[in-house]
């Protein structure tokens, strides 16, 4: 392969690459995040399924976590206000997740190989996150705003309340339920396309 030829695969797979991971162009539309991202639907179903927790609360809590970008990363801090420092935290990709709860999860769920910068995985690990927050806190899964509290506090902070002081934090809770509220209204008019087509692609 001559170095022209090299050269161009290379560019087309970084392209193609690009496109894949950039998120949706309507992030407060789940119809058309779901008709523009193929194979969304289908992963946030199966999710739904393994963890009984519904689509639109996965969706809302990876919406307020990371705009659904794929490499999303906390801001570094500022050293005398102008050089970049280091970041607060591990989080990274959909869900935000730290290493730590991210090693957790694909032990637990036995997903080995799991990426935060992968929909699956990430959608995957909402639902398992979720399941955690009804064992451990007694949070029903369709309960988006306190699902959402566990999810940022931990479920150690959530049992002790740590959220009652943190006036922004239960703000931001309320936001993510009602994006929840949102995401299920819109999902039931356009939810019956997508049953279709996976049961049309599901023959092959």
């Amino acid at each position: 392969m001559t170095r022209i030829k090299k050269t161009l695969l290379l560019f087309v797979m970084t392209t193609v690459a690009g496109c894949a991971t950039q998120p949706p162009s309507d992030v407060s539309d789940i119809c058309s995040m779901f008709r523009e991202k193929q194979g969304w639907y289908s992963a946030a179903e199966d999710a739904e399924d393994e963890w009984a927790s519904p689509i639109p609360v996965l969706m809302a809590i990876m919406h307020q976590e990371s705009r659904f970008r794929a490499t999303a990363k906390p801001p570094r801090k500022k050293i005398l206000w102008v050089i970049p420092g280091p970041r607060p935290s591990t989080s990274y990709g959909y869900t935000q997740a730290l290493e730590q709860t991210w090693d957790v999860y694909i032990k637990d769920a036995g997903n080995y190989g799991a990426d935060r910068d992968d929909f699956d995985d990430a959608v995957d690990f909402v639902g398992w996150y979720n399941d955690q927050s009804n064992r451990r806190s007694g949070i029903r899964k369709n309960d988006a705003y306190n699902l959402y509290l566990a999810y940022h506090e931990g479920h150690g902070g959530y049992n002790k309340r740590s959220y009652r002081k943190k006036a922004w934090l239960k703000t931001v809770a309320k936001k993510v339920s009602a994006n929840a509220r949102r995401y299920d209204q819109q999902l039931k008019s356009c939810r019956s396309e997508f049953i279709r087509t996976k049961w049309f692609f599901g023959l092959f």
